[in-house]
Formats: C-alpha cells, sequence, structure tokens
C-alpha cells in the first residue's frame, strides 16, 4: 500500500514540477545575475572606453607634435642652407639661389626672405615682400639677439593681412660679421591639416597655441578658433591653461571644469618653439553612447526577463531546447570548418527530422564547393604568380617575395641584393627578327637567369617587358657584383644573334643595389636604387654590369639620377 502511495505522490509532483515549471524557476535564478552582470560590463566598458580614448589621444597629440616638428626642422634647414648662402656669397648670389633652390615639396612654406642690416627685405621668392621693414618685428630681433633659430607666435602679414608664422635665423650665426637675417613664412593651413585626425569626434575638440595663447592651428571642424585669443573662448581658455601653466613638455591633466563637467587634458609642446598641442576631452560627451547603451540594456534585459519567462513555459525542454541546441551545434562546428560535421537523426523528434535531412544536404553540397573553390583559388593564385611566357616570377610574385625577404632580412640583420636586368636594344630585336623570336629569345633568357637563380640562393622573375629582376638574400653588394657579371657573361655567351647590336648577339645591362633594411627604408626604395644602377649600366654604353653605390663615387657629373 506505502508503494502505492508513493507512485501517486511521485505523480502529483511529477505534474508539479513540469518541464514548463522547471525551466520558469531556471530562468528566475538566472536572470535576476544576468541583469546584474551586463549592467556591471557596461560600466566597466565605459571606464575602459574613456580611458582608451585617453590613451588613444595621448598617443596621437605625441604624434602630431612630432610631425609638427619635422615641418619645423624642414623650414630650419632651408633657412640655415640659404644663410649658409648668403654668409658665403653675398646678396645678390645668395637671392638668385634662394628663388631657385626653394623645393616644391614643403608647401608649408610660403615664401623665403634676406632681411638685410636695416631691417628691410632685401630679396625674397615672394616679390611684394621685398623692401618691407620688419625691424620691429619680435621674432627679428630675438634672432638676432639669440643668433639662433627663432619660431614666432601668430601674425598677420602686413602686406597682405595673411595670418601666418614666421622662421628666422641669423646669418651671424655663421658669420658673426653679418646682420642680415633670413626669414620664412609658414602657412598655417599645413599646421592644420596635421591636425585633421584629432578632430571630428563628439567631446574633443584640440588646437595649436602659441605662447601668448593665440590660436595657431585646429582641426577642420574647429577651424573658427584660429587667430583668436583663448580669452575669447571662456572654457578652451580655463582648460588649456591647464596644460600653459604645466612645466613639463607633455603629459595629461584630469579636473572638473566650471561647468561642472569632467574634462581630460592631454598636452604637448611642439620641441624647439614655445607652443603647445592641445587635445581636451568631455568625458560625459565622449561616455554619452554607452550611457545610452547602458540604459537601452537595461530595457533589453527587462523584456529578455519575460521572454525567457514566458518561453519556459510554453517550451518544452526535450523537445525543443536539446534538438535546437544539438543542430546548432553542428551548425557551428561546419561554420568554423569542421566540413564533415553531420546532424544524426536518431536521436532527434520525428519534427526535426526533414531540417536534420535538409541540413546534412546543404552541409555536404557546400562542403564539396568549398573544395573546389579551394582548388580553384589555388590554381588562381599560382597563375596570377608566374610569368607564362619564361616561368619565372612575374611582377606581383616578385614583390611578394619582395616583401618577404625585405622582413626576413630585418629580422636577421642580413643583407639583401637586388639585380634589374635588362637585354639591350631589345626593341630592334622584335623589329629585326619578330616577335615570336623575341618572346623565344625572352623565354631562353628566363631558363638561363633560373639556373643562376638556383645556383646563388635567390629569386628570380620577369619585372616587365625585357626587364628581369634577381633578388638575393644575405648576399653583399661585392657578391651580388659577382654575379651579375656571372649573368652578363653568360648571356653573351648564349651567342644569340642580333644583328642591330654592336656585339652582334644578345647581351644585357645589370644594375644592382645592396641595402640593409631597416625601419626607415621601403623595399621600394631598393628598386629605385637597382634601376638607377640599370640606367647608369645602359648610359655606360650597355652590356656592363653597375653597382648603385659604386656609380655615386665614379660618375659625379652626369649620372647623378643614377645615384
Amino acid at each position: 500500500m506505502s508503494r502505492v502511495i508513493f507512485s501517486r505522490n511521485r505523480v502529483k509532483l511529477k505534474k508539479l514540477l513540469g518541464i514548463r515549471t522547471r525551466l520558469a524557476l531556471l530562468a528566475l535564478m538566472l536572470v535576476a545575475p544576468l541583469m546584474l552582470e551586463r549592467v556591471r560590463s557596461l560600466e566597466e566598458t565605459r571606464t575602459k572606453q574613456l580611458a582608451q580614448t585617453s590613451e588613444e589621444y595621448k598617443s596621437l597629440v605625441q604624434h602630431s607634435a612630432d610631425t609638427q616638428r619635422e615641418i619645423i626642422s624642414s623650414v630650419e634647414t632651408i633657412l640655415k642652407s640659404t644663410a649658409y648662402i648668403r654668409a658665403a656669397g653675398g646678396i645678390g648670389r645668395s637671392c638668385d639661389v634662394m628663388r631657385a633652390s626653394l623645393p616644391s615639396n614643403l608647401p608649408w612654406i610660403r615664401s623665403v626672405m634676406i632681411v638685410g642690416n636695416d631691417g628691410r627685405i632685401q630679396c625674397s621668392t615672394t616679390n611684394t615682400y621685398v623692401g618691407i621693414d620688419v625691424s620691429d618685428r619680435p621674432y627679428l630681433i630675438k634672432a638676432r639677439e639669440t643668433r639662433n633659430f627663432v619660431f614666432s607666435d601668430f601674425i598677420l602679414a602686413r602686406p597682405t593681412n595673411t595670418p601666418l608664422i614666421m622662421a628666422a635665423y641669423p646669418v651671424s650665426a655663421i658669420d658673426p660679421d653679418s646682420d642680415a637675417v633670413i626669414l620664412a613664412s609658414i602657412n598655417i593651413d599645413w599646421m592644420s591639416k596635421i591636425m585633421a585626425n584629432l578632430g571630428g569626434r563628439p567631446g574633443i575638440s584640440s588646437v595649436l597655441v602659441d605662447s601668448s595663447g593665440t590660436v595657431l592651428a585646429a582641426p577642420a571642424d574647429q577651424a573658427s578658433r584660429i587667430g583668436k585669443p583663448l580669452d575669447s573662448v571662456p572654457l578652451l581658455s580655463a582648460i588649456a591653461h591647464k596644460a600653459l601653466v604645466s612645466g613639463a613638455p607633455s603629459g595629461s591633466i584630469a579636473f572638473a571644469a566650471a561647468d561642472g563637467s569632467n574634462r581630460l587634458v592631454n598636452f604637448a609642446q611642439i620641441p624647439g618653439t614655445q607652443s603647445r598641442l592641445i587635445v581636451n576631452i568631455d568625458e560625459a560627451k565622449v561616455t554619452a553612447a554607452i550611457n545610452r547603451e547602458i540604459r537601452t540594456a537595461l530595457l533589453q534585459l527587462g523584456f529578455v526577463c519575460l521572454f525567457v519567462l514566458f518561453g519556459a513555459l510554453v517550451g518544452a525542454e526535450k523537445l525543443i531546447i536539446q534538438p535546437i541546441e544539438m543542430m546548432t551545434g553542428m551548425a557551428k562546428r561546419f561554420g568554423e570548418g569542421e566540413w564533415s560535421a553531420r546532424v544524426g537523426r536518431s536521436k532527434l523528434p520525428a519534427e526535426f527530422v526533414p531540417l536534420a535531412r535538409a541540413f546534412n544536404a546543404m552541409a555536404a553540397q557546400l562542403s564539396q564547393r568549398e573544395r573546389e573553390m579551394v582548388a580553384t583559388n589555388d590554381r588562381l593564385t599560382v597563375m596570377a604568380s608566374i610569368d607564362m611566357l619564361t616561368g619565372l616570377a612575374n611582377r606581383r610574385g616578385f614583390q611578394s617575395r619582395l616583401d618577404f625577404e625585405w622582413m626576413r632580412s630585418q629580422q636577421y640583420d642580413s643583407e639583401l641584393s637586388l639585380m634589374m636586368i635588362d637585354v639591350d636594344h631589345f626593341k630592334l630585336y622584335n623589329d629585326t627578327y619578330g616577335h615570336p623570336e623575341g618572346d623565344a629569345c625572352l623565354t631562353r633568357l628566363g631558363e638561363t637567369l633560373s639556373g643562376i637563380a638556383a645556383d646563388n640562393m635567390g629569386f628570380a622573375g620577369r619585372y616587365g617587358g625585357e626587364e628581369f629582376c634577381l633578388l638575393l638574400p644575405n648576399t653583399d653588394a661585392a657578391r651580388a657584383s659577382e654575379i651579375g657579371e656571372v649573368i652578363r657573361a653568360t648571356v653573351q655567351s648564349l651567342g644569340i644573334p642580333h644583328a642591330t647590336s654592336s656585339h652582334r648577339s644578345v647581351t644585357v645591362s645589370i644594375g644592382i643595389a645592396c641595402t640593409l633594411p631597416n625601419e626607415t627604408q621601403r623595399p621600394g626604395d631598393l628598386i629605385e636604387a637597382a634601376d638607377a644602377a640599370l640606367y647608369a649600366a645602359k648610359h655606360r654604353g650597355r652590356n656592363t654590369v653597375v653597382e648603385h653605390g659604386f656609380v655615386k663615387l665614379v660618375d659625379e657629373a652626369g649620372m647623378a639620377l643614377a645615384s
């Protein structure tokens, strides 16, 4: 009897704690911690986002400051060069040289001027400035007093009323008897362009200010502040004051502004000047998006709670959840590349069997297509990197190998040599013998070059047309020159007839360049150097080997392009 009673109670308990009830209780146990964890996660995200933004802009500020310094350094170099010319050659010659030698690749320099002893501009790359008296300008006075490079604050040009910055370098730094000063006017628009990556985000403002607190440059969205003193923008003035009074060349300052907002200021002094680059971060605006996300998440989690409870009441764990999880797991494995993954139908309810059958059929078809696609891509990759005429690597394949060998040479601190090989008078060869014979000639040269490359652990390619290249890892210039001479002699010894050539046979000109790759160079520099050497080889009458550094020493006149 007791056994019957126990069985009846067990049935009642099962009805009371059915799948719906159990899932509802489980959902209630999970939802509350989930809500708290989600909110905590978003709060941590907000803190990390603010820290990340601060660190990001700190790095950007330093990078922009370094870039601004590079502009100033280029201006200083131009002024010093002009000062040396002025000290050595007098006013007439120095003016002519200055006008002829101002680099076009320094667009931030508006003009270069020479100021005489009387403080008037004697000559300028911009004629409208000639004769203007600048003797009262502070930067001119300071340059003469310090006999050093001086960078001015924000000024307006007298004849044009154009906003600019002036740089000055006294000739007396070179010749103590001279009172002349070399000036350069700097286009502040270029300084603003360098700050482009500091603008365009809500809650972020950035300015470059001079020693008097006048805005020199700003990103495009804040360009209206350029030329204005900080006092005209009270909040910005208070923020910038924190950076200006700091004795450190760079740093970060966090404080509460007068309007109650929390501010973070990153600043950096431009080396060689009194100017400072200042970036202000409004924490409230920067984190506004994540704050909205937190509020949205709370609402979403409330709806999720209701949805989970409802789903727990109407769902059936064994009839719905487990089959879906099984199929989801298989789909995930398949999506991650396990192409043999299939859904087993024996443990599924009958309602899911058609779906499992369709999934398995789709998986089989996709697996077959994926294998075909991989095979096709492999074939295309090979075809795209090989020159079909010579069997050597084409330009694309060569560039990929050059990039790889460049990185490997940097890693192992080894030298890398490159030969650029050009068939002499190949156009005349084609005109004389026809293109089929020209193709045959290139094919034979490619076979020869391939063999020599294999003997010397090199990599040969057809760079384009009648031009070949040979990359020699871990090879110095002397060894590369020896291999180049072997190539030249071997090609000539092939005896391929060439009636229009002075050698009566096909010959090649070879340019060699060698370098120890480092962070300041790029692979293209090596190609340009080898091309320059090849140009020199052609200039010398062809059928010769020229190494890049050798050209620079031997052909000082008429061969500047080659070196």
